[in-house]
C-alpha cells in the first residue's frame, strides 16, 4: 500500500476532493495467491478521513472503557489482489490529533505524561509483511513508532467489499484491531488505585474502520 496524502479531521467537510496520486508502489516482498475476485483491488488507495476512523479503547480505573481517535494523519497504501504479500501500507498520525470528547482528557494524553506531542509529534505505523489468513482476513506485520520507539505489531484485517461510489470514486473498506501493551513504547504513567490495580490499563486496543480511495488507474 503507498502513501502520503493528508488526513482531514472529521469535524470538517465530507465533500471529497480528488486525491494526490502517488509516484508508485514501493517494492514489497512477492508471496501467496488471493480469491480472483479481489484482483480488482490492485493499485494506489489512500484512507478517507470522512468516512474512517484511527481509533483505540483502554481501560480506565478498571471499571469502564474510554475510548479515542486520532483525526489528522497522512496514509498510503498498495493494495495486490493478486499476490496479498505485495501489499503494503503507512500511516503517520499527529499525536496533538488525539480526540477522546474531553478536551482536559485529551491535553492529557497528547502532553508529556503520555505522548508528549511536543517533542515527538507523530506516530508511525509501517508494514513488513502481509499475509491471508482466512478468507477475507490478513494478517498485516508492521512496526509501530511511538516517541521514537519502534516496535512490531500485527494487525487483523477483514475485508469489508469493494464499491463505486455515485460520484466515481473507487472504494474499498476493511476493519482492523491489534492489542499493545503502552508501557513497551515507553508510555509508563499511571496512578495506583486504593483497591489495587491502575487509573489506566497498560494494554491498549488498536482499531481501524478504513475506507479507501483508489488514486490510480486499475491495471490492464
Amino acid at each position: 500500500m503507498n502513501l502520503f496524502n493528508r488526513g482531514a479531521s472529521p469535524r470538517r467537510s465530507a465533500t471529497l476532493v480528488e486525491p494526490q496520486r502517488p509516484d508508485g508502489p514501493p517494492d514489497f516482498p512477492q508471496g501467496g495467491q488471493s480469491e480472483p475476485d479481489l484482483r480488482t483491488l490492485t493499485g494506489n488507495w489512500v484512507i478517507d478521513p470522512a468516512h474512517s476512523r484511527i481509533g483505540f479503547s483502554v481501560r480506565h480505573a478498571m471499571v469502564t472503557t474510554v475510548r479515542g481517535a486520532f483525526t489528522d494523519y497522512q496514509s498510503r497504501l498498495f493494495l495486490d489482489g493478486r499476490d496479498p504479500s505485495r501489499s503494503g501500507a503507512e500511516i503517520i498520525l499527529s499525536t496533538a490529533s488525539v480526540d477522546t470528547g474531553v478536551d482536559q482528557r485529551d491535553s492529557h494524553v497528547s502532553g508529556r505524561d503520555f505522548l508528549d506531542s511536543g517533542t515527538y509529534p507523530h506516530m508511525r505505523f509501517l508494514s513488513t509483511a502481509v499475509k491471508l489468513a482466512a478468507p477475507d482476513v490478513y494478517r498485516m506485520t508492521g512496526d509501530l513508532t511511538i516517541k521514537d520507539r519502534t516496535r512490531p505489531v500485527v494487525l487483523e484485517l477483514t475485508y469489508i467489499g469493494y464499491v463505486t461510489d455515485p460520484f466515481g470514486y473507487e472504494r474499498v473498506g476493511f476493519d482492523g484491531t491489534t492489542t499493545i501493551n503502552r508501557s513497551e513504547w515507553g508510555l509508563t504513567y499511571n496512578t495506583r488505585l486504593a483497591e489495587g490495580g491502575a487509573m489506566v490499563s497498560d494494554k491498549v486496543r488498536l482499531q481501524l474502520d478504513i475506507a479507501a480511495i483508489r488514486t490510480t488507474p486499475q491495471p490492464g
